[in-house]
């Protein structure tokens, strides 16, 4: 077998997912071929489908200074080198470095829709930090729209439906954090006066795609169709509000909307900041979350409560007492994507671990799934001065994953990109959680949902004091154990999860931006 049979044979094996087999035979061909570049690409591709990230890493620190982006024959190459990298710097929480890699790779994308998704990934992981102002975010919709020359967007049009038509804009229509906030929504709205459309970009359907496909007005795949195609069956289908649930999020369709087919356009809900484009009239938000409005370029439409409405997806029963009246220590838990985790958070850790004798950390994520991201994770949290003794890191599983919040005394949340689903599960496992929420609209959903269910004293707007009030609650073993009986029966009468009241607040909304935009 030659060097091109070999490297064939590893891509085949690659894509049937017999990764060891694949990479024994990338090993012989970077062997005996160590100028071919692409067998060094397959086989970072392979590293990262092991979920071996440190690994992928180094490899494509060494990789990328080999490639010349300006040679036609290494362009696409280097577009998906840079595409690994910000995919693999965000994972491992290096968010800078993330966001430049993937604004590289869409500039050596020769594809307009590859490149939007670059700058969709850009703008996701420039979410993280706090080093990213609001002109950083207005420069990269810049950068976004330089990608829609090819999109010609329809002339606006309205319709004098008996019902208002609402198509929902989504990749997620299936299990997903996504739908745990959406699916009232979805179900619900008042038949008398909507009729409801989905335009699903899944790949592979689940039960709760095929539950929907069941029970709305109008199902429509859109995973094969080209933009321009999905784009004019919801202009078919005479929309009058869509609502796109993702944002600049994995497998979105912003470039469906940027048509825009639709009378009225909402996006929000599966997303925490601005879409930066002006296909979208609405970005769906309440008066506690929606921070300030020079992130957005959409008019922000405030509901009087909560933007979304949680739906739990288990009834897994809390324990009865906080682990520390068993440990006799308190256990704080982040289960938050590690991504999220930066330098300040870490420093705060550190601060209220000092503060609080005894008391472990408990993190949970597939970073910790492999010995090397342990080891990585280690290393930068020994960098802080942290006592590794005293932090659990958990593999990230997908069995009953809410029960391990019996684990967990305290969740301290992460900032600016704080939790979202990741906090309602955390409360109704009857955890309380600490957030700091800053001006951005992704740094206030944990002001928002506490304040929702009555906690708003967890929410605070100051690095002191975030750990000033998780100190507290480690010192108040009688409160935790209170609200680990009542913050279930809590949330359950809360607006966070009351869809009736929800659902009168949103519909309100829908027809008032529609007759507003005729």
């Amino acid at each position: 077998m030659d060097i091109l049979e070999k490297y064939a044979a590893a891509l085949k094996l690659y894509r049937e997912k017999n990764f060891d087999a694949a990479l024994k035979l990338v090993t012989e061909v970077k062997a005996a071929a160590p100028h071919w570049k692409k067998s060094f690409l397959l086989e970072i591709f392979i590293r990262r489908e092991q979920g071996e990230a440190v690994k992928e890493f180094f490899l494509l620190e060494k990789f990328l200074p080999r490639l010349d982006p300006d040679s036609a024959d290494e362009k696409n190459l280097a577009a998906d080198a840079f595409n690994c990298f910000g995919a693999v710097n965000r994972f491992l929480g290096r968010t800078e470095d993330s966001v430049r890699a993937f604004c590289l790779s869409a500039k050596f994308s020769d594809d307009n829709r590859k490149a939007c998704e670059e700058i969709s990934n850009a703008l996701f992981a420039a979410s993280s930090s706090e080093k990213f102002s609001a002109e950083d975010f207005q420069n990269l919709y810049a950068e976004y729209k330089k990608y829609l020359t090819d999109v010609a967007p329809f002339p606006k049009k309205f319709y004098a439906h008996k019902k208002i038509r609402v198509g929902f804009l989504s990749a997620n229509f299936q299990w997903s954090v996504v739908m745990a906030w959406s699916w009232a929504l979805l179900r619900d709205l008042d038949k008398n006066f909507f009729k409801v459309y989905c335009y699903s970009n899944v790949k592979i359907s689940d039960e709760v795609t095929n539950y929907f496909r069941a029970v709305v007005d109008g199902w429509r795949d859109i995973f094969d169709l080209t933009d321009e195609d999905a784009a004019k069956l919801i202009r078919d289908d005479e929309i009058d509000i869509l609502f796109d649930l993702d944002g600049h999020t994995l497998n979105n369709r912003l470039r469906v909307a940027a048509y825009r087919p639709a009378s009225v356009q909402v996006s929000g809900i599966g997303y925490m900041g601005s879409t930066g484009l002006d296909c979208f009239d609405y970005f769906l938000s309440d008066k506690t979350c929606a921070g300030v409005e020079n992130f957005f370029t959409e008019k922000v439409l405030k509901l009087p409560h909560s933007h979304f409405c949680y739906e739990p997806p288990t009834n897994i029963k809390p324990a009865d007492f906080p682990p520390c009246v068993k440990n006799n220590f308190v256990t704080f838990g982040c289960f938050n994507n590690f991504a999220k985790v930066t330098d300040p958070i870490i420093r705060a850790w550190k601060k209220i671990l000092d503060a609080v004798p005894d008391s472990r950390l408990l993190l949970k994520h597939k970073i910790f799934n492999t010995s090397d991201g342990k080891n990585f994770v280690g290393e930068r949290l020994k960098n802080f001065g942290f006592d590794l003794d005293r932090v659990e890191m958990r593999p990230f599983t997908t069995d009953q994953p809410l029960i391990e919040y019996n684990d967990v005394d305290i969740a301290p949340d992460t900032f600016p990109y704080t939790g979202g689903v990741t906090t309602c599960e955390a409360l109704y496992m009857g955890v309380p959680v600490v957030s700091l929420y800053g001006e951005r609209h992704g740094s206030r959903f944990g002001l928002s949902i506490l304040k929702n269910i009555g906690l708003e004293e967890l929410a605070v707007d100051s690095y002191d004091e975030y750990i000033a009030r998780a100190v507290m609650l480690a010192n108040d073993w009688e409160l935790l154990t209170l609200l680990r009986k009542n913050l279930r029966p809590m949330m359950k009468k809360s607006p966070l999860m009351d869809s009736q009241l929800y659902l009168s607040e949103i519909q309100t909304a829908f027809k008032k931006i529609l007759e507003e935009s005729k």
